[in-house]
């Protein structure tokens, strides 16, 4: 490695050398000509009124930056005081269309790019949703977190970059994300040139959760379906052995259970999440890489579950930061609740809903009318609005869908996919025309839209955060 270094360092050497320094003045030279760009773009986007700096963070070929953009905790009286929302922004070309994202949760801070602006080669904002840590009010008041004021923290950032970024804009986001491009449509419709929401989950009728029920019942194949099934069984069985483990782990890691109420609850909710959690981040494929039950081991047990699950997600520390997800869905975004036959009689508290997750001092209580009258929206005045989920993804067995009234908008499944479904998974014909459809969303040359191919290049860095299942479970999701 060091001889290789040393050659390339005296390659460039020579090549400086024989150009007369032409080559690495003509660097160099691309290279202050990109920074001062990034300098006179940054002074515009400082310029924004209660805009300000975190950090720049260098990429090559665009600018980003870390922001924090001053928002009203309540949109209806900005005199209740403001709070720092973190966003981010990937610069390419003003000159380009603007992709508008968030996942629903946390903004990252490393510089990466989501399917629909490597499709339209632009721009991307993206957005930390209110009351997750840092965006959160001090104090916080729980009452003005709903879909309705982060629908309009959207609105306020798009309207301050707007003159900045005069081309078209397409919103977008996965999950909750995806849900959340949905909300923002519903309230302003008018700011948005097209939605590509990513399996965006829609709990129409909080109490009626039949459609997951019938999911489990035939997703994958009998013999899939009662591995996991039968691990789920056994662990219950094996409650006491499990619980020790789990017990002994949580001592050794600080670990504690005051939200959910004790270690038993926290155990049982993990073992009831493991089948969703695998459709959700798994394939079928990997079915075969799981252990039989009924001759594992304690700790093989232990570890697939803790594995697929998650040992630590329900303890004090594993929900702390997505209080304000499991609040949204006691208050208006409802949550499955499913069936589960096979576990008759060994289960004490069945599915916990959301209220169990959210620390005993924030009152929830539940508005039905939510997520009807978004519904209802969609089913009769979408337009521009597309939808991808996973075949195999059990979040997409309650999804949007178009009424007869609804515009140029589709709903396309990308076969035996999980919660990490992308445009570039569906089949041809539905690939084709979604990537012609946000090509002409964003308001890019007819050419460009009969072509229907990405306009960005696929970079293994900025792009992998959306590939690497590791990131799809970080941002998915957990209910």
């Amino acid at each position: 490695m060091r001889r290789t270094l040393r050659w390339v360092m005296a390659l460039a050497v020579l090549i400086g050398s024989a150009g007369a320094g032409g080559a690495t003045a003509s660097a160099a030279g691309a290279a202050e000509a990109a920074s001062a760009d990034c300098d006179a773009v940054e002074a515009r986007v400082l310029a924004v009124p209660g805009m300000s700096l975190i950090e720049e963070k260098p990429y090559t070929g665009y600018c980003f930056w870390v922001l924090n953009y001053t928002q009203p905790v309540d949109h209806r009286d900005p005199a209740k005081g403001t709070f720092q929302q973190r966003i981010t922004l990937l610069h390419k070309d003003a000159a380009r269309p603007t992709v508008f994202y968030t996942g629903g949760y946390n903004v990252s801070t490393t510089p990466s790019r989501r399917e629909p602006t490597q499709i339209v080669d632009g721009n991307q904002v993206s957005m930390e949703y209110r009351y997750f840590t840092p965006s959160r009010p001090a104090p916080a008041d729980w009452s003005k977190l709903d879909i309705w004021q982060a629908a309009s923290d959207q609105h306020r950032i798009f309207t301050a970059l707007k003159p900045l970024y005069e081309k078209n804009w397409i919103s977008t986001g996965g999950s909750k994300g995806g849900m959340t491009a949905t909300y923002y449509e519903r309230f302003y419709p008018r700011d948005m040139d097209g939605v590509a929401a990513y399996v965006a989950p829609n709990d129409v009728v909080n109490t009626e959760d039949s459609a997951y029920d019938d999911f489990f019942a035939t997703v994958g194949t009998p013999e899939c379906r009662a591995t996991l099934d039968n691990i789920q069984r056994e662990a219950l069985v094996r409650r006491e052995a499990l619980e020790a483990t789990y017990a002994d782990w949580a001592a050794a890691n600080g670990a504690t259970f005051s939200t959910v109420g004790s270690l038993d609850k926290a155990f049982e909710a993990v073992v009831l999440d493991f089948t969703w959690a695998f459709w959700q981040y798994s394939l079928e494929a990997d079915c075969a890489s799981l252990p039989v039950a009924a001759t594992a081991t304690d700790q093989e047990l232990y570890d697939v579950i803790d594995a697929i699950s998650g040992w630590s997600f329900y303890t004090d520390q594993g929900l702390a930061p997505y209080t304000p997800y499991y609040y949204q869905a006691s208050t208006q975004l409802g949550a499955p609740t499913i069936r589960l036959p096979h576990l008759d009689g060994l289960t004490r508290y069945g599915y916990q809903p959301p209220s169990n997750f959210v620390p005993d001092e924030i009152e929830t209580v539940f508005q039905p009318a939510a997520m009807r009258d978004v519904d209802t929206w969609v089913r009769t005045r979408a337009n521009h609005m597309l939808y991808v989920y996973g075949g195999n993804d059990p979040w997409g067995a309650e999804r949007f869908r178009f009424g007869p009234t609804a515009r140029d908008s589709y709903v396309m499944t990308a076969p035996g996919a999980n919660h990490g479904a992308r445009i570039s998974m569906l089949p041809e014909a539905d690939r084709a025309l979604a990537t012609a459809k946000l090509l002409q969303w964003a308001g890019l040359s007819e050419a460009a839209v009969s072509a229907a191919k990405p306009l960005g290049r696929y970079d293994a860095k900025l792009d992998a955060r959306r590939d690497d299942p590791r990131e799809l479970r970080r941002e998915s999701l957990r209910r």
